[in-house]
Parts: structure tokens; C-alpha cells; sequence
């Protein structure tokens, strides 16, 4: 909400209920949710009170466990034995609420960069949570990654984590380091948390550059290698700006990791084995479990 704008909380002290005026574009943009609760949380963990009576149940009773079920914000919530994850012993609750989604995420780009032909990645917002992981993941895979950031200190995390190629966005030398870094890698798929401003157009315009540094005929169609920016967050919400500098042979859309588990889930397209998204249809238990979450 905008600095200053004061807003009302209606309603008993333990249920309040926050209003606001909203613009005439925002009212438009939610109107299909408009008088409708929507659940939130992804996922959570906490301690299981309760269980069915199956023997897989009943040995998480007791246990700290970790849930992906959606709308996880709430004090209880019953879910399948399957979608458990049992934390190891001395586990907080908050420690353990992140288990799936970034892990996924990180994976699903591997899988992606794979099954789409590619044999590197470039990631944006690269010392998130989700960048570490992604770093780690590439280096135990062998796979070469160019990780983009912000700041001095974010590349001195990467790099003090084995990372072998960053490239700093407040760099004045930042286009050239980013071709140079893509040149060394082949890397022609890019998986961008910032959306908006001119980051996606400027990494497929250097991929287009480092793809030409090896071409000896000139064509103005560009080259005929294909390269690809998926958008996978919003840290811009600006518009993006795509500056035409890199061919004909390219292509940007969204990118989420549900979407894509289900997809290669029912497929079974060749790749995603080790994207650990083969399998994950396991048989369901007839018992539930009941958690409490903290927080």
C-alpha cells in the first residue's frame, strides 16, 4: 500500500479485517477473486498431533515433518503420509518450512536447460536462497552456470562458494563480462527473478554476441542458434525492455516449477529423471496426518 495511506481494520480483535480503496485497474485485475478466500502457503512444517491408522502413519506421530500441500498458513492441517518429509533430529519447525519449493525450483531449471537441448544456464538474483542452491547443484552436476547479481558482496558469497562465473549488474563493465562469461559457457537458457527493466533483453542480446564471436558469415537475420530467457518472478514489476539487438532466433516467457511437474510428470520426457520429477506419483496411503505449524 502506498506510504501515508491510512487503512481500516474492522472486525472483532482476533478476526480483523483490512480495507482499503483500491484504483480502478487494481479492482479490474482482482475481480475474478473478488468475496473469495484464497488459501496461502506453499508449504510449512511442524509437529504431527494426530494421524490415520495405518502403520505409515502412525510412525510419523510425534515427528517434526515438512509439508508441501498448499495453503499451509494455518495451526492444523491434514494432508496425505506422502506428502511428509520427516526433518532430522533437532530440526526446528522454521528451519525446515522451505524444504521443497526452492530445491524444486532449482532442480526444474536443471531439468528445463536439459530437455530444451541447452548445456548451461544463466540465473538472475543469483545469491538468493534459490541461487546457492542452484550454484550447488551445477557444480555437483557439472553443469556451467553464469550467476547474475547486484551487489560486491553477492558475488563474494557466490565465489565464496566455488561459483565460477559472476557478473555484477551495477558493474560498469557488466555487458562485456556477461558476454565474455557466456562465451566461456555456451550458455543459451537464462532463468530471470527480476522481470521487469532491460536485464532479459540485455542477456539475450550478449548470447547473441557470444554466439557471434565464433561465426565467420554474416547474416542479418542473426544467428540461428536458439536462446531463451524464461521469466520466473517479479522483483521489476516495470515493463520489460527488449531491445531487437539479437536475431530472429529467440524466444521469452514465463517460467513456475509446478506447472512444470505436471507437465513432465504425465510426459515423461527424457531428461527430467534426474530433475527428480519421475516418480513423484507415489501411491497414496489411506491414512492422513494431522500438523501443527509454527508460525
Amino acid at each position: 500500500m502506498p506510504i501515508g495511506v491510512t487503512q481500516n481494520l474492522p472486525g472483532p480483535r482476533k478476526h480483523p479485517t483490512l480495507t482499503a480503496a483500491l484504483s480502478a485497474n487494481a479492482v479490474q485485475a482482482m475481480a475474478a477473486r473478488i468475496d473469495i478466500s484464497m488459501p496461502v502457503g506453499n508449504e510449512g512444517a511442524g509437529t504431527v498431533t494426530d494421524a490415520g491408522s495405518s502403520a505409515p502413519a502412525q510412525a510419523l506421530m510425534g515427528k517434526k515433518v515438512a509439508v508441501l500441500g498448499g495453503a499451509m498458513y494455518s495451526q492444523y492441517r491434514c494432508v496425505k503420509v506422502n506428502q511428509c518429509l520427516v526433518l532430522p533430529p533437532g530440526t526446528t519447525a522454521a528451519d525446515g518450512a522451505s524444504c521443497f519449493v526452492n530445491p524444486l525450483t532449482a532442480l526444474g531449471m536443471v531439468g528445463t536447460m536439459r530437455r530444451e537441448g541447452h548445456k548451461a544456464l544463466v540465473h538472475t538474483a543469483a545469491a538468493s536462497n534459490l541461487g546457492q542452491m542452484l550454484n550447488r547443484l551445477c557444480l555437483a552436476d557439472g553443469i556451467a552456470l553464469v550467476n547474475i547479481v547486484r551487489k560486491q558482496e553477492q558475488e563474494d558469497l557466490l565465489k565464496s562458494a566455488r561459483a565460477t562465473h559472476v557478473c555484477r549488474s551495477d558493474s560498469a563493465s557488466f555487458l562485456k563480462d556477461l558476454t565474455d562469461a557466456l562465451a566461456t559457457t555456451g550458455a543459451t537458457i537464462a532463468f530471470d527473478a527480476i522481470g521487469g527493466g532491460p536485464l532479459a533483453g540485455q542477456i539475450l542480446g550478449c548470447m547473441e554476441a557470444a554466439i557471434n564471436r565464433g561465426v565467420s558469415v554474416y547474416s542479418r537475420y542473426g544467428s540461428t542458434t536458439h536462446k531463451q530467457v524464461y521469466l520466473y518472478g517479479s522483483l521489476d514489476m516495470s515493463p520489460a525492455v527488449l531491445n531487437r539487438n539479437y536475431g530472429m532466433a529467440w524466444g521469452i516467457g514465463g517460467w513456475l516449477v509446478t506447472p512444470y511437474i505436471e507437465k513432465n510428470r504425465s510426459s515423461g520426457v527424457p531428461g527430467t529423471e534426474r530433475s527428480g520429477c519421475q516418480g513423484t506419483q507415489n501411491d497414496l496411503w489411506p491414512a492422513t496426518t494431522h500438523k501443527k505449524f509454527a508460525g
